[in-house]
């Protein structure tokens, strides 16, 4: 989606705090011993509450309101019988459309005690990030949001999954660019033109390289095998830079 006027920004950042507001109200919700169906209906409830309708459901048909991915699993986990436990890393990526606006993110939460490397992970999933959304605005090539991701994620020693990427969003949940590297892609030549809204979120890594099918045909794993995190959000390129709609306040 291109946005050309206020009202399109308007709504893009109403559907936006929706899906902010439902994932940071599971996560408060979060604790040992819950089901991770449970926490998908949590999610489905708030989003109902607000008029909102599940995008991956809507779109792809998947079986939950709301994407969680537990330890081992890295995106696109179908909420079932799995019991929470301390001690886990737990995604959370939630994405909605309301009035035919379409907004996504997703964030790693931690079930505390979490060994200190693992925290250590999920701190700088966010700050990468940070750093690709830095690169964001009118003009500027969609290269440069993964090489800054990746000089960072070299630098700390870490690697990043290079068949998950980030993508355009808006007016449905995926579109152009339909993919977008968050790691160093020499080919990429296109740049950001100004009201383009796109996703930010490397899948930062302590070893992973790709994301392989599970038996569901929907969740993913890393391969080799390896802790991964997500953080993620819808932003708008403009000619100050990105504008972050997928923010709870």
């Amino acid at each position: 989606m291109t946005i050309t006027n206020q009202d399109e920004l308007d709504g893009l950042k109403a559907i936006g705090r929706i899906v902010a507001k439902t994932m940071h109200t599971m996560a408060g919700a979060m604790e040992p011993g819950m089901t991770t169906r449970e926490l998908d209906e949590i999610g489905r409830e708030f989003l109902e509450r607000e008029g909102a309708v599940s995008a991956p459901e809507s779109t792809y048909d998947f079986p939950g309101a709301t994407c969680i991915s537990v330890n081992e699993e890295i995106a696109h986990g179908v909420p079932g019988s799995r019991i929470l436990a301390a001690g886990d890393l737990v995604n959370l990526d939630v994405s909605a459309s309301k009035n035919g606006y379409f907004a996504d993110t997703g964030a790693t939460f931690r079930l505390e005690p979490v060994r200190p490397p693992l925290d250590r992970l999920c701190r700088d999933g966010k700050r990468a990030m940070q750093i690709g959304i830095a690169q964001v605005g009118s003009g500027r090539p969609l290269a440069g949001i993964g090489n800054a991701i990746g000089r960072f994620a070299e630098k700390r020693g870490y690697t990043l999954i290079r068949n998950l990427a980030s993508h355009g969003v808006g007016r449905a949940l995926h579109e152009y660019p339909e993919e977008v590297a968050t790691w160093p892609d020499k080919g990429e030549r296109r740049r950001m033109h100004k009201g383009l809204v796109l996703t930010v979120e490397p899948f930062l890594s302590r070893g992973g390289m790709w994301a392989r099918d599970g038996e569901d045909d929907w969740t993913l794993y890393s391969e080799p095998s390896a802790p991964v995190v997500q953080y993620e959000h819808t932003v708008v390129a403009t000619d100050q830079g990105a504008v972050i709609v997928t923010l709870p306040g």
